[in-house]
């Protein structure tokens, strides 16, 4: 990019105006209140007209799981539905689906039929219920031949329908779950339904056990919040690295980013609040229930945060929120970044998972209530989840691994790769106390002294916020924080939901036969707290995850701490520890080789994109403005010289140049060749590890390098845009 270029970016970065969109309004052009759209674009079964009371009564069984959806009720629903849309100014429907690509796939398909030579819109009841996609294109980690292309694409009933807006028109999308011709599953959302399922039943016994007999379902539920970075389209297209890889592979950090703290809830600017709110009135009409929007701690970084819902709902709508998050910016002028780690130097993006559980009866069955010392039943409910995380700790470690999370976990902004669990100093001496045999006295709720007459009294909660756990318990749910912005929730939550159905299966035992001796709810509950939460104490951990002084720690305690992709994954490969997820149900064997062939692949093809894109940044943009600055000063230094002047400054700085472009040429050529050595007689799993234990940390090298030539070149001869002008200018 010449100077000229870089101008003319930053200019049109400055200029940018800030865009409106068409906010909903009613026939006399007022305002419409939220609540008033929200949904516009949702089937609602229940407001169907062509349907009956009957048929509605049947399909919402049919979506509780309690009766198989017919033919004829289908070939209802599908007119129904296509009647609604046709109103709505949809054109075609699809089948919407979630490969193991970590984003969404949708093939379109037009109403448009014919009765003889007659043209009509149409949708069948197969044709709303089942797909066949071209499967041969999507991942499949070799669990089967190409020639073998063919899969299926079934319609999701407990998910919403919904209309997509484009510019020029309207589909209908159908989320649907994808698997291959033997019935495998080739997607996020199988295994997803899978695991809610066996929640469900695990969850229900286990009400029905302490008395809460008139629960007949228990479900997940998820909210997902969002962090991503918004830079301008100007400087995004000046960086061959962001296009290709998601991430800025060099760049020099500035001198001011996110030390002083000032971007954190700050002042929302004019234009990304513009941004915000059309994103939100997209999601409102689809449903999706944005509730909060800030700064976040980074420049040019920010998050929206959903309210709950059931987690294959909340699973669906953030991967529609990752959508709506990268379109309507490209509107704004800007590109969304949902890579975790897009800048070196400045905090990397997160998804933090609140994850709870809820029966059909309303009671959440991690709220602790007003005296927790004394709800047995929430106790024993989280120290079965304690019990979970500590016993499966590497597969939940596992269910969260890909090589953006690798530059964000552990680097002192986000949660390490040591899987923990913070509880809270109260819930942490209830527990503890109860374990030792001791009795736990609770202290009145405090209130905080502010110093004021003005102010209202604050009470103190029993549990604070920790940023640097990875699984955190916050007052009424788990967030589990070291989930990746760009990842699909619905991987690392049907994990978590595995593992959470292994230990209150053994829970449950121990209930029943406490209570076949004649033993109260209670005292079977307290004999499920004492088993799990006194096994599992070394897995909790309240203090700063980010220090060393915990690593040693956590060492001590026997706690993994896997920090690359390949030694993650690697536990897929350990029928110990997957045995989980087979017993469970929620994958079979061969998914679970499915997985772990496709996570291996996509770890070795994304960082073998960004080696690549680095050495072509080094040698067709790097290397050359620097050695033309070096031609630059060496013709000053002649001329000076020439003239008698001093040329001692102009000369150190040459020497220093001219050995940095010496070693980045020889650690590029280094990095090129171990490169292309890959893939000689190396399997996948050991070109995973040499890419990640030697290439890498080369790679960074390089990357050094390129930094400090940064910092020496002048501005207008530094080839690409600068971290000021990706992360400032807006």
């Amino acid at each position: 990019m010449t100077q000229d270029l870089k101008d003319q970016a930053r200019l049109t970065a400055y200029s940018r105006k800030t865009r409106k969109c068409s906010v909903p309004v009613n026939d006399q052009g007022k305002y419409l209140k939220v609540s008033q759209y929200y949904g516009e674009n949702v089937y609602n079964y229940h407001l169907s007209k062509s349907l009956s009371l009957e048929d509605k009564d049947a399909l919402k069984q049919v979506i509780d799981g309690k009766k198989t959806i017919t033919k004829d009720l289908a070939a209802k629903v599908a007119n129904s539905v296509m009647d609604w849309a046709i109103t709505k100014g949809a054109t075609h429907f699809c089948h919407w689906f979630q490969p193991l690509t970590g984003s969404t796939a949708e093939k379109h398909d037009a109403f448009l039929s014919f009765d003889g030579d007659r043209p009509i819109e149409a949708l069948s009841a197969s044709q709303l219920m089942q797909g066949e996609p071209d499967a041969s294109s999507f991942p499949n980690g070799g669990s089967r031949a190409t020639f073998e292309a063919r899969g299926y694409t079934t319609w999701d009933l407990t998910s919403p329908i919904f209309i997509k807006e484009g510019a020029n028109g309207k589909t209908l999308v159908i989320p649907t779950a994808f698997v291959s011709y033997h019935g495998d599953a080739l997607d996020t959302k199988t295994p997803l339904l899978r695991s809610d399922l066996k929640i469900n039943e695990v969850m229900t016994k286990f009400c029905h056990l302490i008395g809460m007999k008139d629960v007949t379902k228990v479900h997940t539920t998820c909210g997902a919040e969002q962090e991503y970075f918004l830079i301008d389209k100007a400087f995004y297209f000046g960086r061959q690295d962001l296009v290709m890889t998601g991430r800025a592979l060099v760049g020099s950090l500035t001198s001011r980013n996110q030390q002083l703290e000032d971007h954190y809830f700050g002042l929302i600017e004019d234009r990304v609040l513009a941004y915000m709110q059309e994103v939100e009135i997209e999601l409102y009409k689809m449903g999706i229930p944005a509730k909060t929007r800030h700064n976040e701690v980074a420049p040019g970084q920010f998050e929206l945060a959903p309210i709950f819902k059931d987690a294959n709902t909340a699973a669906d709508n953030n991967q529609i929120v990752m959508t709506v998050l990268r379109t309507v910016a490209l509107k704004h002028d800007f590109v969304c970044l949902l890579h975790e780690k897009p800048f070196a130097g400045v905090n990397g993006s997160g998804k933090h998972l609140n994850w709870s559980m809820s029966t059909d009866t309303g009671v959440n069955l991690l709220d602790p209530g007003h005296d927790p010392h004394e709800n047995f039943r929430f106790l024993a409910v989280v120290a079965t989840v304690v019990e979970a995380v500590y016993r499966h700790a590497d597969i939940i470690r596992m269910g969260i691994a890909s090589h953006g999370n690798d530059h964000r976990l552990g680097a002192n902004e986000a949660p390490p790769s040591i899987m923990s669990v913070f509880l809270g100093d109260t819930l942490t001496k209830i527990l503890e106390s109860m374990v030792s045999s001791g009795k736990y006295v609770a202290s009145a709720r405090q209130t905080l002294d502010l110093g004021t007459r003005q102010l209202a009294d604050i009470f103190k909660d029993n549990t604070d916020r920790n940023r640097t756990s990875p699984f955190a318990f916050t007052g009424n749910k788990f967030e589990f924080r070291a989930c990746g912005s760009s990842a699909s929730i619905g991987y690392p939550l049907s994990i978590l939901n595995a593992c959470i159905v292994d230990i209150f299966e053994e829970s449950n035992q121990i209930m029943e036969q406490e209570l076949a001796s004649g033993k109260t709810s209670d005292e079977a509950l307290m004999k499920v707290i004492l088993k799990w939460y006194g096994n599992a104490q070394a897995v909790v951990f309240n203090g700063d995850g980010y220090s060393q002084e915990w690593v040693k720690e956590a060492a001590k305690r026997g706690l993994g701490n896997m920090r690359t992709t390949p030694e993650a994954i690697s536990v897929l490969k350990d029928s110990k520890k997957t045995n989980v997820l087979l017993k469970t149900g929620v994958f079979r064997e061969s998914e679970i080789s499915t997985r772990y062939n496709v996570m291996l692949e996509r770890y070795i093809k994304c960082r073998e994109i960004e080696l690549r894109t680095l050495r072509q940044m080094v040698m067709q943009q790097v290397l050359p403005a620097a050695m033309e600055y070096k031609s630059h000063l060496s013709q000053g230094i002649q001329t000076t010289k020439s003239a008698g002047g001093d040329t001692s400054v102009e000369v150190e700085i040459l020497k220093t140049i001219s050995g940095l472009v010496k070693d980045l040429h020889d650690q590029a050529l280094v990095l090129h060749n171990n490169l292309e050595s890959l893939h000689g007689k190396m399997d996948e799993e050991t070109i995973s590890k040499k890419i990640g234990a030697e290439l890498m940390p080369a790679s960074f090298q390089v990357a050094d390098i390129c930094n400090q030539l940064e910092q020496l070149l002048p501005d207008n001869k530094w080839p690409v845009p600068k971290f000021f002008d990706m992360l400032f200018i807006r």
